[in-house]
């Protein structure tokens, strides 16, 4: 039985877990982050990688840092024949890449070069890309810079979030390296280098980028908030205070408002913004709210403001 340790930690690993082991292959172990404190209440709480694991009654390992570690040396001396990462979140020491019989593979959720780094879901989504899709790629020492083996594109539809693409991608990783795994232990599949002068990359998103000003266009601003959604949600100030917001549309119509303006408050809540260019807002947490509907927001707070009266705070 071809064995594999797996490695990852957010709900996109957990597909394609399952679907090595609903395949027949031997999972030895499954590395992923320490259990983080969550919320305000700072709950103690396992990454969805560990609950699947346990689910899976197969071992489990937690490094906070896998290099130099003592579960470093266990998981080398298992000697599995693949080696294979779905959204882990730490380097990996070429020792342990070279421990790999067969291969050491990562499913990545882009199409390589294109958004090489952590967060490429989210950059698809905020650059306003028409596609999207999963590599299967050859791990080596540099970040997401190894071989591809395979890739599958997918269009971004547009009512795709941060949240749906994951849960798309994920589905569609799993079937790929499912694919993939057999042609590589058998040699059939031909690597291909990546293209240095057309990577991009895709850095973690700062706080900084959460924040939608009016310098942006509704577009953009729909794009941000579509890549942020669900975590951690893109946000304006508001009078000074944040003011998220968790779904919109860009309208169809243009305005001569000075960009940040509410154009509308009655059985809309719209605002203006770059480009004369105007944004519906349709779901939005108010700061100390929970999310609500628009319709709510607009039985309630959304009076207190006048309409051509600039309310987002740059």
């Amino acid at each position: 039985m071809t064995s594999i340790i797996f490695m990852g930690t957010p709900d996109f690993s957990v597909p394609v877990l399952k679907g090595l082991v609903e395949k027949g292959y031997e999972v030895k172990a499954v590395v992923t982050q320490p259990d983080k404190k969550v919320g305000r209440k700072q709950k103690i709480t396992e990454t969805p990688a560990k609950i699947a694991a346990e689910e899976l009654d197969i071992p489990v390992y937690q490094p906070v840092k896998l290099s130099g570690s003592s579960e470093l040396d266990e998981l080398i001396a298992m000697n599995a024949d693949f080696i294979v990462t779905a959204a882990y979140g730490q380097f990996l020491p070429t020792k342990f890449l070279n421990s790999a019989k067969i291969a050491a593979v990562n499913v990545h959720g882009s199409l390589l070069p294109k958004y090489r780094g952590g967060a490429p879901i989210q950059y698809s989504l905020i650059n306003g890309d028409k596609e999207t899709g999963i590599t299967i790629m050859e791990m080596v020492k540099k970040m997401d810079a190894g071989d591809i083996y395979a890739q599958q594109a997918i269009e971004i539809e547009p009512e795709d979030t941060a949240g749906s693409l994951f849960e798309k991608l994920s589905y569609l990783g799993r079937d790929l390296l499912l694919e993939t795994l057999p042609k590589i232990s058998d040699g059939s599949v031909q690597k291909v280098a990546q293209d240095e002068e057309k990577v991009v990359f895709s850095p973690n998103i700062t706080k900084d980028q959460e924040r939608i000003t009016s310098k942006m266009t509704a577009k953009e601003a729909n794009n941000l908030l579509r890549g942020l959604n669900p975590d951690p949600g893109a946000y304006m100030m508001v009078n000074g205070k944040r003011f998220k917001v968790w779904k919109a549309e860009v309208a169809d119509e243009s305005t001569d408002l000075e960009a940040g303006s509410l154009v509308e408050n009655k059985g809309r809540f719209s605002i203006s913004f770059a480009n004369n260019t105007v944004l519906n807002l349709l779901e939005v947490q108010p700061a100390g709210k929970k999310k609500m509907p628009i319709q709510s927001f607009l039985n309630g707070q959304a009076s207190k403001f006048t309409v051509g009266e600039k309310i987002i705070d740059d």
